[in-house]
């Protein structure tokens, strides 16, 4: 008996169907492949819906614009053809077979051999197809695999990750988010051996696989495997403190933050701001992803009551706050936990006056009476947010004053 996914959410995706329909005629077909097929299977959500076909791109194009549907070329020097369907991208690409690689790049073919096309993948897992009837195919041993939680290279595992060395990272970030077990003793193997091309990679393709393996369920125990392979030192340029980022991950889950790359990649390789600025370069993040990055390797101030939790979270935003006090904790920092639970349940007061108070006091606009809001700020923070008007006005009476010198 023959497995099928006809009943899978993504099977309903809009327009899924018109696609599959326009690409299985005249001797071509269509078939939904990798991690739509992996994650139905696996019980998990299915975000992209993929598609493998045997038509050229010319011909996929061709078939969706009489079929009323929109191609786009998004990749077409790599067989790919972007149609929209029913307001729903699909990523449909040729069969290929690999003619050259180098451990970066490879040069390919279009093919029509589906068991070719399934060599050419990396892991088991990721090359299972479904027929446009749901019916699920498996040409390399993928759904063994699937049942097992084993992240297994299809043939040959040092040739595999020559072709290219980013499959050592896409090995760890899989295991970390499919795997169960120890990781596949051949590709771990493989994996240590060829190390040396991972500074081979762009510092693009790094980041990308980096920042998806941080967030993954089993990123603590694949990073312990990972750091005493020698597999992440070269990656962050520094020291991998494995440990702190265990306990930020057991803190994540006690305090219900939400998994968080650039906090966890803080937690690993983070202690100074040099720290950061190196993980700019070696990473290429974004200057979004820089900055706060850089923000996470303040250091906390002592906290004694809740007064001052309060200033600390109206201080940084309790975002920022609650990132901070998780770092701090999980560096051994007692007492953090009082951000936490404040954090949940306090709504950061709006500052009660402005500009246009200082200067109905007599101030001008200028320098001066920037210096003077922010000292009145700096004095209501202290005041622990004071909202009753008459303790506002001294604040301001006293800011005023100080500004003009009296």
């Amino acid at each position: 008996m023959s497995l099928s996914i006809v009943g899978a959410p993504f099977w309903r995706t809009p327009g899924l169907m018109a696609v599959l329909a326009a690409l299985n005629a005249d001797g071509e077909e269509a078939r939904v492949v990798g991690g739509a097929v992996r994650n139905t299977l696996l019980g998990l959500p299915v975000s992209d819906v993929d598609i493998a076909t045997t038509a050229v791109p010319e011909v996929v194009a061709e078939r969706a614009r009489k079929s009323g549907l929109k191609p786009v070329p998004t990749g077409v020097e790599h067989g790919t053809v972007t149609v929209v369907a029913d307001h729903h991208a699909f990523e449909v690409t040729t069969l290929r077979e690999d003619m050259e690689t180098d451990g970066r790049r490879a040069v390919v073919r279009f093919g029509r051999s589906w068991l070719h096309d399934a060599e050419r993948r990396d892991f088991t897992l990721n090359a299972l197809y479904a027929t446009a009837d749901g019916a699920v195919v498996d040409l390399v041993g993928g759904l063994s695999d699937l049942t097992a939680r084993r992240i297994r290279f299809i043939g040959d595992p040092q040739a595999r990750i020559s072709e290219d060395y980013l499959r050592i990272l896409r090995l760890f970030r899989f295991h970390a988010a499919y795997g169960a077990g120890p990781v596949d003793r051949e590709a771990f193997i493989a994996s240590v051996r060829r190390r040396a091309g991972l500074l081979t990679l762009s510092r693009e393709r790094v980041r990308a696989e980096m920042l998806k393996l941080l967030v993954a369920p089993g990123a603590a125990a694949t990073l312990a495997v990972m750091s005493d392979a020698g597999l992440v030192q070269p990656l962050i340029a520094g020291i991998a403190d494995v440990g702190a980022f265990t306990r930020l991950v057991a803190l994540e889950q006690e305090w219900q933050a939400k998994p968080d790359a650039i906090r966890r990649l803080a937690a690993l390789a983070v202690r100074v701001s040099d720290d950061a600025a190196r993980l700019r370069e070696r990473l290429r993040l974004s200057n979004a992803e820089a900055r706060r990055l850089a923000a996470l390797s303040a250091s906390v101030p002592d906290l004694p009551d809740a007064k001052a939790v309060r200033a600390f979270l109206y201080r940084n935003g309790v975002d920022a706050a609650l990132d901070l006090a998780l770092l701090a904790a999980a560096h051994g920092r007692c007492g953090m936990e009082a951000v936490a639970a404040m954090a949940a349940a306090w709504t950061p007061p709006r500052l009660p006056f402005a500009a246009a108070d200082l200067m109905a006091l007599g101030l001008t606009p200028g320098r001066a009476l920037g210096a003077a809001l922010a000292r009145a700020e700096a004095r209501w923070i202290v005041a622990d947010f004071p909202t009753d008007p008459d303790a506002v006005a001294t604040l301001l009476a006293e800011a005023a004053r100080t500004s003009s010198g009296a």
